[in-house]
């Protein structure tokens, strides 16, 4: 695999930016089996909000787990914003939904099919992740949260910002409600229904976890509508070791189409 720092001028954020990639890497001197070129099936994976585009390199060992996979991982840096065009700050959805997918396909061998895109995230990663899969469904087959912020719209309704980060949620939102509006992952999920074909959808959290309640919350609502939903339920925090294991299930779930490459994972 080859690991990539990319520095790069972002138009929709008017400045320059960064995205960590991991990708595979044909070896024949190594191993003979290895295929001719492709264009990857990418995985795009989401930080947290006290982390950063380095975080799941650093933290996990996801460069050695998608090794044997043939997937490439697109990691890019959002800083604290939900993963939203703030209303006191950047345009980081139009980033996000926009422009990372056209760059980092500029830049990188990666597959521009749906059926070879996916994306997950952590915490407001997962936030992130399920808000870009159900508002452009089109463009992934499965999208995964981790531990997620998933009812953010309805923790921050009315006065539910004050106590929280009253500062970032005015920066991000202007103080808005954002219940009933595209920001909205179950707004998202009442619409749904109408696109023919749904990426495939994993939430997972730990039961001890602050934002447990909030997965079981969007598990309720996608069975009520009728929207398929793969959970994993169980003993766990809001920790890294947790995160650590479950992406390992995560990339087992992924529906990918293509059998592993002979990819070498030194």
């Amino acid at each position: 695999m080859a690991v990539v720092q990319c520095d790069f001028y972002s138009e929709a954020l008017e400045m320059g930016t960064s995205i960590t990639a991991v990708l595979p890497q044909e070896t024949p001197s190594i191993n003979p089996a290895a295929g001719p070129p492709a264009d990857y099936p990418t995985l795009f994976l989401l930080h947290g909000l006290s982390d950063d585009h380095t975080m799941w390199l650093r933290r996990t060992s996801i460069e050695r787990y998608v090794a044997p996979l043939g997937l490439a991982v697109v990691m890019p840096q959002a800083h604290r914003s939900y993963y939203t065009d703030e209303a006191h700050g950047n345009r980081y959805w139009t980033f996000l939904s926009e422009e990372l997918p056209s760059i980092a396909r500029r830049f990188f061998r990666l597959s521009c099919l749906r059926e070879d895109t996916f994306v997950a995230g952590l915490s407001m990663g997962g936030y992130g992740a399920i808000k870009w899969a159900l508002r452009q469904p089109d463009r992934f087959a499965a999208a995964a949260s981790l531990s997620g912020a998933l009812a953010l719209a309805q923790r921050l309704e009315g006065n539910g910002a004050v106590g929280w980060d009253k500062p970032l949620w005015d920066k991000i939102f202007d103080s808005q409600p954002i219940v009933g509006t595209p920001d909205d992952v179950f707004w998202l999920l009442d619409k749904a229904p109408s696109f023919p074909h749904l990426p495939e959808l994993y939430v997972s959290c730990g039961s001890e976890d602050a934002l447990y309640g909030e997965s079981l919350r969007f598990e309720s609502a996608a069975r009520e509508r009728d929207i398929p939903l793969t959970v994993d339920f169980g003993p766990g925090a809001h920790t890294w070791d947790y995160w650590d294991g479950k992406i390992q299930d995560v990339l087992k779930w992924l529906p990918l189409r293509r059998p592993p490459t002979a990819l070498t994972e030194h």
